[in-house]
């Protein structure tokens, strides 16, 4: 006999095992418990993973410039100006899909946006730029995606809003689309842009 069984008495007076109702209730449980897991899954935005870098200032990094670019990029470059830091890298598809926004963000002069190239060989990195334009007033090259860690970045692309004092003020995960400048970002550097 197992833990499950039951010890019951039946009409002739005779002992005989009964399985516990445990196999069959159990199966049940873990169904529910799985079905709420998903049910919270399906009504989580994965974007929305918090940071525990806002309000904080940007880690100190300095990084050379990507291939044919002059200009690299490092933490003091994020001081005195509200800007955007963008985490990009030539294999990243979603990249592909926001780098039209951004390079109309540059046409417009809305503000600096900054490009952070992740973990990408140099030579790819400055095709892609060369090839679908360059958004960027700085772009520093994060060869070996240390910098990136330091960021709290979990993949490509991320966005970043910084404030005048250096300090991140907003980060957002996945490709930027146009709506969610317009609703999220755009409100948001006003606002920083009066402090």
């Amino acid at each position: 006999m197992t833990a499950e069984t039951i010890l019951t008495e039946n009409s002739a007076g005779a002992v005989t095992p009964r399985r516990g109702r445990l196999r069959y209730v159990a199966p049940v449980v873990v169904f529910i418990a799985l079905a709420a897991v998903f049910a919270w899954a399906l009504n989580h935005d994965p974007r929305a993973i918090p940071s525990t870098l806002i309000g904080k200032p940007v880690p100190a990094f300095s990084l050379p410039p990507v291939k044919g670019r002059s200009l690299g990029l490092s933490s003091t470059d994020l001081n005195g100006e509200v800007s955007l830091v963008n985490v990009f890298a030539s294999w990243c598809v979603a990249c592909r899909e926001e780098h039209p926004l951004f390079l109309k963000l540059k046409a417009d002069g809305v503000l600096p946006i900054h490009g952070l190239n992740y973990k990408d060989r140099p030579d790819d990195a400055a095709r892609w730029l060369d090839r679908f334009g360059d958004p960027y007033t700085r772009t520093g090259a994060d060869l070996n995606g240390r910098v990136a860690i330091d960021w709290g970045v979990y993949g490509v692309p991320e966005t970043f809003v910084i404030g005048k004092d250096g300090r991140i003020a907003h980060k957002h995960i996945g490709a930027l689309t146009p709506q969610a400048f317009e609703q999220t970002i755009l409100p948001l550097i006003r606002r920083l842009r009066q402090q």
